[in-house]
């Protein structure tokens, strides 16, 4: 019996995919949970043999709760989302996520999907793969893109500083190359232009 937990903020999509992985016979579902920090306490407390993590989720998002999963669970981690962007894709493969598949996956394909990360394989859409071959690189540094990251929920330069524990010229210095390189006027700009390409 291969054990299972899901991992969805969307309540509704989290208890069809429970219900309807839920009736294949060589699989038990897990109480669910609805956010990333939860994912990694559930994982951690009932150690399912997979996690099936949405990407976009309060607390942690997917790749995030994927990172500490890894760290402290020996569960295999398929991530599941309408996100699906080629950088969203790298990050998770960097991760060692052992399955990333959109939401429009068929949950008889999901199922499929559990049992081939279970035999030790690794699956990734083909849709997917073939989009990230031709994505564009990015043309930002690792800080460069945490200053971004940051960025997305910290309102003020100052506060990006002490989340990331630099100094707030330091910061700017960041967010002024980064916008320099993509083109924009604004770190909000340069932040959701980096989200939508998938690389923060």
């Amino acid at each position: 019996m291969i054990r299972v937990l899901i991992a969805d903020d969307e309540t509704m999509i989290r208890t069809a995919m429970e219900t309807l992985l839920g009736m294949e016979e060589d699989i038990e579902i897990l109480p669910g949970v609805a956010d990333g920090r939860a994912a990694v306490r559930a994982a951690q407390e009932l150690q399912p043999d997979v996690c099936i993590l949405d990407l976009e989720m309060p607390e942690l998002d997917g790749v995030e709760a994927a990172q500490e999963i890894a760290r402290t669970v020996a569960t295999k981690v398929i991530i599941c989302t309408r996100h699906a962007r080629p950088g969203v894709l790298r990050r998770a493969l960097a991760e060692k996520v052992a399955g990333f598949v959109p939401k429009s996956t068929p949950v008889e394909r999901l199922a499929d999907v559990i049992r081939e990360v279970m035999a030790g394989r690794r699956y990734v859409d083909p849709d997917i793969a073939a989009t990230a071959l031709t994505a564009a690189q990015c043309p930002l540094t690792d800080r460069e893109l945490d200053v971004l990251r940051a960025g997305r929920d910290a309102p003020t330069v100052a506060q990006i500083a002490d989340q990331l524990n630099l100094a707030q010229g330091t910061v700017r210095n960041y967010l002024s190359t980064a916008m320099q390189k993509l083109g924009v006027s604004t770190r909000t700009e340069a932040s959701q232009y980096a989200w939508e390409q998938g690389w923060i």
